[in-house]
């Protein structure tokens, strides 16, 4: 499944207002937008999850709102 296909499902919003609600989100969000992503632009949710030792839901959504981020800016 795309990132695309997990914002249809129904339970995608309370797992985004989780992911907010979590302290590191701003931290891991950044670094994965300023660091990760940029040495490894096609990281998986799985990698990021293990490589930040978070959440593979906090993976999805920061992935997600990254992609859509960039999609807004190009």
């Amino acid at each position: 499944m795309n990132l695309e296909e997990y914002t249809k499902e129904k339970l995608w919003q309370i797992l985004v207002d989780i992911t907010h609600a979590n302290v590191m989100y701003p931290t891991h969000k950044a670094y994965t937008r300023d660091s990760i992503l940029q040495e490894k632009h096609d990281i998986t949710p799985d990698e990021l999850a293990a490589r930040l030792n978070m959440p593979v839901g906090e993976a999805l959504v920061i992935l997600q709102e990254l992609q859509a981020e960039n999609k807004a800016t190009v």
